[in-house]
């Protein structure tokens, strides 16, 4: 199966999204600490998310992003399809040219696994990966995570930036 990072990504930063854009919308930098993405990635991901009208930008302070439809009306084959991600398990890509220009013997059992593959997706919703307790989980742990590494960084700012100074008694 031909599922890059590209479409595990998108998948990924919109269940992110999904869980984290109940108070409002979610800055991408906010989706990247948690999930390990770079920032770039996702502006390049959100980007076609957006084109495919499965996220809204709001623009501005507290500006971020949110899901464009309902958590129970989007699906993962979606969500792939809308970063070009293929789920083609075919050797050819679905042109039927594998065997030196002619279909191979297997090219029909490899389609139609990649057309099962697909209405698997599509029968996925954001609301169905939310509502697993395992996932829910993970999502606590990660936003904890990062109140970590946030709280540490602040510690280590504020030492760096307060002045050395050195105790000297008078005998």
């Amino acid at each position: 199966m031909r599922l890059t990072t590209k479409g595990r990504y998108a998948v990924t930063a919109m269940l992110d999204l999904s869980i984290n854009a109940t108070t409002g919308p979610v800055n991408l930098t906010e989706i990247s600490q948690r999930q390990a993405i770079s920032l770039s990635y996702l502006e390049q991901l959100f980007a076609k998310l957006r084109q495919r009208k499965l996220v809204s930008s709001v623009r501005g302070p507290g500006g971020g992003y949110r899901l464009a439809r309902p958590e129970k009306d989007i699906h993962v084959a979606e969500i792939i399809d809308a970063v070009s991600e293929s789920l083609d398990t075919t050797r050819c890509l679905g042109k039927g040219d594998c065997q030196q220009g002619e279909t191979c013997l297997t090219h029909h059992l490899w389609q139609d696994l990649s057309d099962q593959i697909h209405a698997f997706l599509s029968n996925i919703s954001l609301a169905d990966l939310v509502s697993k307790r395992e996932i829910e989980v993970i999502a606590r742990n990660q936003s904890e995570r990062v109140k970590q590494q946030e709280e540490q960084q602040k510690h280590q700012d504020a030492r760096r930036s307060s002045p050395n100074t050195i105790a000297v008694s008078s005998l």
